[in-house]
């Protein structure tokens, strides 16, 4: 079998100051140990100031000051809900465009209006509001069509609407043209201020600004909770930006999720087996997020509109098993295309493109996506995964590491695709057949130049070094108290040095599980999908994010490993600017020598080479140059 690319760059953070946390960032909340407040200050949060914004984000502010279309979309919304009126929701088919269909149907039809849903079909229909679904709503009597998570976009349909005398409300977050199209109500994250705390909401954000502005005027309590439910869900699952509103509002609601009011949502937490552990971030990232989108991407999404807006829990436990069903064949769909691409490439032989582009007409487009992810994590390349789509034409989707722009690519393409679209790490196009090879040769270059200059090998690029012994309860607590993670804000990456394998243990599904020991700490350390070297002589370095769960009733603590490597002994070179050093360990000491031979020794205490020291050298430069050398000897957490 192919084997992925074992050698991984290890990128090190540089040195901190050893002046302490930047102007009193400590002082801000002394009980953070301080591998965390390295991790904070590395990502920019170097006062007291930024550090209490992250622990405690303000409150949400009006929301009227930063939607000017707000207030009309409100007031047309009440006459709806006084006069029963029916109201198509026009959603999208992914996570994001069906809770927020979800969240306007389910407080709507709370507050007196009769919402209804309509979702294109991913396979017949395509992305967003289209004239014929105008033609069709208007033709059964709707005169009100709010669009969630697409819309700015669509200006035949627009078009199409205004010509039928159908009033539209638009919230989008996707980029607006140069002119919009014709509407009653805009809300989107670009026409608020600069610098407005709104500006990262995604679609099921600006339904959740919508829907509780009208459940506030019609002083409506309970659909507040729901709005507020499937925000949660909606925002981690489209992964938006953690900043702003949306961690504000997150802190509040994910401790409500696990005795959400939904009927749906309980009985997706109970097939996920969550129905008795806190329901956090990750917990709807890796276990509720998927089962809805995997409804998108092989079903009708109108079955997760129905599962999170039914009041029956028996309906609801039956509409969880039909997305857990569709997930599982998910799954093994992904598993299956996966298996043939990597015979694909296996078949080419041992030189891999700059850019990996594979196609097979009879790949599903509803999950070529997760596919190509995955093989962008196993081989560090940029990765297109092609399928059928008639008429002499190929879908693909997109997806690559970081550092590797998948939109400019498309855009220097452009010639060779019907269409194209997309942001930095991912996107999509349609190509003719005849065009494949000349596109996969474009494409190779541009990724070959990318390559040659970011190098060989995936990086692997950990925040704070981390001792074993450290990890416990109370460090966990800490850690939980910067959650929640996600974009702009990941989960930390540590990494700990010189560590023993005691035990390691390959499982089913291609997992390693290791034992590890440092010092009188054991922790066990899991490897998921694991591509790289299972075995190993002498002591390594890990880089993992931890984890928590509860075995059979047993709290304890996990190393999700992202990389290992063998530890570099007991010495390094540093070149700095034009000199060279030759640093080594001599038990809790450091030793420094230069190319004269000049040795300088210095005992390291746990938190670095500190100013305050008497016996620490007095030059900022040779107090760096040990910063640096105990960190890469992993003596410090830097």
């Amino acid at each position: 079998m192919l084997s992925a690319v074992d050698e991984r760059r290890w990128l090190l953070p540089s040195p901190l100051g050893g002046d302490g946390p930047a102007e009193g960032a400590g002082a801000a909340d002394p009980d953070l140990p301080a591998e965390l407040l390295a991790l904070l200050r590395r990502r920019g949060l170097v006062t007291a100031e930024a550090v209490r914004r992250l622990l405690d984000p303000e409150a949400a502010p009006d929301p009227e000051a930063h939607f000017p279309g707000l207030p009309l979309a409100v007031e047309r919304l009440v006459r709806s809900c006084q006069g029963a009126e029916v109201v198509a929701i026009c959603g999208d088919y992914d996570a994001d465009g069906m809770t927020s269909t979800a969240l306007l149907v389910g407080v709507l039809q709370r507050l007196g209006a009769r919402p209804q849903a309509a979702i294109p079909s991913r396979m017949a229909e395509g992305y967003g509001l289209n004239a014929a679904m105008v033609e069709r709503l208007a033709a059964e009597g709707v005169r009100l069509l709010i669009t969630v998570d697409n819309g700015v976009a669509a200006i035949e349909a627009l078009e199409r609407a205004a010509a039928l005398e159908v009033e539209v409300i638009l919230t989008d977050h996707h980029t607006l043209p140069p002119q919009l199209p014709p509407h009653l109500a805009l809300l989107h994250p670009a026409v608020t201020p600069e610098g407005s705390p709104y500006r990262g909401l995604a679609g099921v954000g600006l339904a959740h600004v919508l829907a509780t502005a009208l459940c506030r005027r019609l002083r409506h309590r309970h659909g507040l909770e729901i709005a507020l439910n499937l925000f949660c869900i909606g925002t981690i699952a489209d992964m938006a930006p953690l900043e702003g509103v949306n961690r504000r509002w997150l802190l509040d609601g994910l401790p409500l999720l696990g005795r959400s009011p939904l009927p749906g949502l309980q009985a997706l937490q109970q097939l996920a087996g969550l129905e008795k552990h806190r329901v956090d971030a990750e917990a709807v990232g890796f276990q509720l997020a998927p089962r809805i989108n995997a409804v998108g991407r092989l079903g009708d999404p109108q079955l997760v509109v129905d599962l999170l807006t039914t009041e029956d829990p028996e309906r609801a436990l039956e509409l969880a098993r039909s997305c857990e069903a569709l997930n599982r064949q998910r799954r093994e769909l992904c598993s299956a295309i996966e298996a043939e691409a990597l015979a694909l490439l296996e078949a080419d032989g041992p030189h891999r493109p700059a850019f990996l582009l594979l196609a097979q007409g009879h790949w599903h487009h509803g999950v070529i996506g997760i596919v190509a992810s995955r093989l962008v994590e196993r081989f560090g390349r940029p990765v297109a995964l092609l399928a059928g789509e008639g008429g002499g034409r190929l879908r693909a989707s997109v997806r690559a590491p970081k550092g590797f722009a998948v939109d400019a690519a498309l855009t220097a393409c452009a010639d060779l695709l019907e269409r194209h679209g997309g942001h930095p790490a991912a996107g999509g196009f349609t190509v003719r057949a005849e065009n494949v090879a000349a596109l996969q040769e474009r494409l190779d270059a541009l990724a070959g130049r990318w390559l040659e200059a970011a190098g060989e090998g995936r990086p692997v690029e950990p925040e704070a070094l981390l001792r074993l012994e450290r990890i416990d309860r109370e460090f966990w607590h800490q850690l939980q108290r910067l959650a929640p993670f996600g974009i702009g804000h990941p989960t930390p990456l540590f990494w700990s040095s010189r560590c023993q394998v005691v035990e390691r243990k390959l499982l089913r599904g291609g997992h390693l599980q290791l034992q590890l020991a440092q010092g009188e700490a054991r922790l066990r350390a899991i490897g998921w999908r694991w591509q790289g070297p299972d075995q190993w002589t002498g002591p390594v370095d890990v880089a993992y994010r931890l984890r928590r769960d509860d075995w059979q009733g047993v709290e304890r603590f996990q190393l999700e490993l992202e990389a290992i490597r063998c530890s570099g002994g007991d010495s390094v070179v540093l070149q700095r600017r034009d000199r060279t050093y030759w640093c080594r360990r001599q038990g809790d000491s450091l030793v420094i020598r230069n190319a004269a031979g000049e040795e300088l020794r210095s005992a390291i205490p746990p938190g670095g080479a500190d100013a305050s020291d008497p016996e620490a050298p007095a030059h900022p430069y040779v107090q760096g140059l040990m910063r640096e050398a105990a960190m890469a000897l992993g003596m410090v957490e830097g």
